[in-house]
């Protein structure tokens, strides 16, 4: 979407709604009066009301001149302005002190909001940063959606920060691990790790949905990666979404999906994993009946095992797929968490 200037609120309504621009009779060239050569050429001057303007904000034209854009702020400028503001709310965008527009994303602790490879991304900042020479270790959190990171993580986010991690994430849509979503994660790691000078291995941390990207991008980079925790993670494309629902997101049909699943489906994936022994970590219900504890979080430890992987698997009894707080609020994940993305913090 293009972004307007906001300190020509009619001209950005002109462009959105793309009406043709005209000149009102009445208004006064900026060259025939010097004094108002410093303001912006795009002002809009707006007829004087009855009311008596100081001194020094009147000139021998009658205008009023101060205020927003240096004009006096008519009820007509005041509406557009209104106007404009919605256009952008509507949009889903806000704007940044320097006037460019960054995706509007409401985070459970304070952070900053931006685009990478045309996609969402946040960071959440440690509350203390780390001192000069020491690793910034972070934590990597998917899946990045409009609801997601919500008020369910505002507990463990707050351990995390004060403990001096970070958390980022980025908005991949309902890609379901594939190449081209892993090709957008692979853009935050490279932002987070070069530009911004964090950790070059994240623990990664993935609720429901998002354990089928990052697993699959750990696998694709187990030199880059420090742990992997998940909260009822899904582990197994034929379990969520489904093949038929999954195939979309991969570019290919279900046929040709099923017979190279192999080369897709985290659980399948394993071995560069446990190669190099990269610890897991799942905290799953036994009645998820969306995410079925055995044929994701009960099979990947099968597997990972098998492999020679190390993997700790809590099993609440009589839980779900739900917004149970134990789920969130898991102190062994935690726990988990702290120690391999800062291992000096724990004993």
């Amino acid at each position: 979407m293009r972004v307007y200037p906001w300190l020509n609120p009619r001209e950005a309504v002109r462009q959105r709604l793309k009406v043709p621009r005209t000149v009102s009779p009445n208004a006064t060239s900026v060259a025939a009066d010097p004094r108002r050569a410093h303001w912006r050429a795009s002002a809009v001057t707006v007829e004087r009301s009855g009311a008596k303007a100081p001194p020094d904000s009147k000139t021998g034209d009658g205008k009023r001149r101060f205020g927003f854009g240096g004009v006096a702020p008519g009820p007509s400028v005041v509406g557009l302005r209104l106007l404009v503001l919605a256009l952008f709310i509507s949009a889903g965008v806000t704007l940044s002190r320097g006037g460019e527009a960054t995706p509007g994303k409401k985070l459970p602790l304070p952070g900053e909001v931006w685009r990478i490879d045309g996609r969402t991304a946040f960071l959440i900042p440690a509350a203390e940063p780390p001192a000069a020479g020491r690793p910034r270790p972070w934590v990597w959190y998917a899946p990045t959606l409009p609801p997601y990171p919500g008020e369910a993580e505002r507990w463990m986010f707050e351990r995390f920060t004060r403990a001096g991690l970070a958390i980022a994430g980025i908005d991949v849509g309902e890609s379901h691990g594939s190449p081209s979503g892993r090709a957008s994660f692979s853009a935050l790691y490279a932002e987070l790790t070069g530009r911004r000078g964090y950790s070059r291995k994240p623990v990664l941390l993935g609720r429901s949905r998002g354990g089928l990207p990052l697993i699959s991008w750990a696998a694709d980079q187990p030199a880059q990666v420090a742990a992997f925790a998940g909260i009822y993670p899904v582990c197994n494309l034929a379990s969520y979404p489904g093949l038929e629902q999954a195939a979309p997101a991969y570019g290919l049909s279900v046929e040709e999906l099923t017979a190279n699943l192999a080369r897709h489906n985290p659980v399948d994936r394993l071995v560069p994993l446990a190669a190099a022994r990269i610890p897991l970590f799942a905290i799953h219900g036994d009645v998820d009946r969306l995410v079925p504890l055995e044929a994701n979080s009960g099979l990947l430890r099968e597997r990972y095992t098998a492999l020679g992987g190390t993997m700790k698997l809590v099993v609440p009894p009589g839980q779900g797929h739900s917004m149970w707080t134990g789920f969130f609020q898991s102190e062994e994940l935690v726990a988990f968490v702290l120690h391999h993305a800062f291992p000096s913090l724990t004993p």
